[in-house]
């Protein structure tokens, strides 16, 4: 019995040990992987010129205070991260409005080439996305944008409601796979003039709530008017339940059929 009693509490003790150094970071946006990763092995081998492994790309042209990195992700096909080479908790952080700080959803989308790569084809558009989840939502604690292809029911629905969507935040008509989002348009084959988190944080009180937000970035393009992105802001007050979070109009899978949308 008293063996049995011995097994049970190590058995405890175990998971205990396991849920304060596994789960419970993961579900309070702490994990450090990422920052490890970038911080520990991909900017010390650029430095000793070394190349960017793990890291697929490091550039500290403009320093490490302002230097990014992009990571494989282990899940899906081909998604990819764009990670700040400084310590940067997420969407809430006052450092991403600092004057002269780097755009980082610009580079992220210069980085989608390797999503691209990674699939043996270019995408269309309409087909890729990039995605920042809020801080009630994450698992790790420091930002990092999700590079990857659109859901195509998202795509569709955007596609749809593409003649809505203007040059002020307004609220979609409809829900996007269940869940409700806001909407603006920037024209524009990339985002060098436009960094939607000083955008979002431009909007009303939004600044002094950026933690209650995620955002999502689609390539697009608009009648008559050109390329551009829709950019889309969800409201995640939650840990549990449903939330308007970034990463979830993203298909990792990239399932994905081009030619089912053609440009409005």
């Amino acid at each position: 019995m008293a063996t049995r009693t011995l097994v049970v509490l190590i058995v405890l003790a175990t998971l205990a040990v396991w849920l304060g150094l596994v789960l419970v970071p993961r579900l309070l946006g702490s994990d450090d992987t990422l920052w490890r990763i970038v911080h520990g092995q991909c900017v010390p081998h650029v430095v000793r010129d070394d190349g960017a492994a793990p890291c697929r790309a490091v550039d500290l042209r403009a320093g490490v205070e302002n230097g990014y990195a992009v990571l494989r992700d282990l899940r899906g096909r081909a998604q990819h991260l764009l990670i700040p080479t400084s310590e940067i908790t997420g969407i809430e952080s006052s450092m991403l409005l600092r004057p002269g700080g780097t755009n980082y959803f610009a580079r992220a989308w210069d980085a989608r080439v390797f999503v691209e790569e990674r699939l043996g084809h270019p995408l269309d558009r309409w087909d890729l996305s990039l995605a920042v989840n809020a801080p009630l939502r994450r698992s790790q604690g420091q930002l990092h944008i999700h590079i990857d292809c659109v859901r195509r029911d998202v795509r569709e629905a955007l596609h749809r409601l593409a003649p809505e969507i203007g040059d002020r935040w307004t609220p979609l008509s409809e829900p996007i796979v269940g869940r409700q989002y806001r909407a603006v348009r920037v024209l524009g084959v990339d985002l060098g003039d436009t960094d939607p988190f000083r955008l979002l944080a431009g909007d009303g009180d939004v600044h002094s709530a950026m933690g209650e937000h995620s955002l999502v970035v689609v390539g697009a393009d608009f009648l008559g008017q050109g390329p551009g992105f829709v950019i889309l802001d969800g409201r995640v007050t939650s840990r549990f339940g449903k939330a308007s979070n970034g990463e979830n109009l993203q298909d990792h899978s990239c399932d994905l059929d081009s030619d089912s949308v053609s440009t409005p």
